[in-house]
């Protein structure tokens, strides 16, 4: 071995155990950070679970919320009203997100659909307070009132840009041979599009309604803005009026001076941590099988 090539392999072996050392650095860095995400997780759900367990009972999901500033009383009212403007939302959204992605995917040119996608990411980057007061220009002051409807109007608008980029990926993911393969059988594309790729990312696509369903359960703003005035104390179905919902009953309930309307404030948000977490397992459990059914 010649001196230039023993300095070269020198050379190359300090690179490498620096490289090495870099790895490593950065390694225990992002184990550190992803160990410090999970934490405040354990924190938060900690916290909310000690402080609001002990107000959960039979009456507290089956009894309405009783007039502001009273004590006692339940979250019956605020959970179905939550359940309709948010199944609302999801009517209005889901369609919707799913045909704009089926247009971006198979339909529109490679420069219009950079266009929708780049729109759709600067909608989900809006902030919801100003899409709550959007609705309420649009809906609310020119009925002259709030309602659960303009509630849902605005979480659809939330829930849109998530739904239809959660279903581009999905429908991307859709292996190119079984479309050539309808194609080539003389099927028309939109027939393709209906028998075999939608069937095909199925499961995906529940997964971004589902993802989506729970990024707008705790949607606070719009309900402020929109449905905040209510009659208390019994159930509420009519969405023309306004509803009440579990984000602004925990908004309300902190703001009471009473200490067991805080203790009501914790448990319901215990239950809306809950039902998003359910949701978001449910939408792992179909996205995996999404997965494996596409091969990916």
């Amino acid at each position: 071995m010649s001196p230039a090539e023993g300095h070269s392999l020198l050379l190359d072996r300090g690179n490498l155990r620096r490289r090495k050392r870099v790895n490593r650095i950065v390694e225990i860095c992002a184990t550190v950070a992803a160990l410090l995400a999970v934490a405040v997780l354990l924190i938060v759900v900690g916290s909310v679970l000690l402080k609001g367990i002990g107000a959960i009972n039979l009456d507290f999901l089956t009894q309405s919320t009783p007039q502001f500033g009273a004590t006692g009383g339940g979250i019956a009212n605020a959970i179905v009203g939550s359940a309709i403007m948010v199944g609302l939302a999801a009517l209005m959204a889901v369609p919707v997100g799913i045909l704009v992605a089926i247009y971006t995917t198979e339909f529109a040119q490679q420069r219009i659909a950079h266009l929708v996608r780049f729109a759709l990411d600067v909608l989900n980057g809006v902030p919801t307070v100003v899409t709550a007061i959007f609705v309420l220009g649009l809906i609310v002051l020119p009925q002259g009132h709030q309602s659960g409807f303009a509630v849902s109007v605005a979480l659809g608008i939330i829930m849109l840009p998530i739904v239809a980029r959660t279903a581009q990926e999905v429908l991307e993911l859709v292996p190119g041979t079984l479309k050539e393969g309808a194609l080539a059988l003389g099927v028309t594309r939109w027939r393709t599009v209906i028998r075999v790729t939608l069937p095909t990312a199925a499961g995906g696509i529940l997964t971004g309604a589902l993802l989506a369903v729970a990024r707008v359960a705790g949607e606070t703003a719009p309900l402020i803005f929109l449905s905040s005035i209510f009659i208390q104390g019994q159930v509420i179905t009519d969405p023309s009026q306004a509803l009440p919902s579990i984000p602004f009953f925990i908004f309300q309930s902190s703001e009471a001076p009473s200490p067991e309307a805080h203790t009501q404030a914790w448990a319901a948000a215990l239950i809306l941590i809950a039902i998003v977490l359910a949701l978001n397992i449910v939408a792992r459990a179909f996205y995996g099988r999404a997965r494996k059914r596409m091969g990916a």
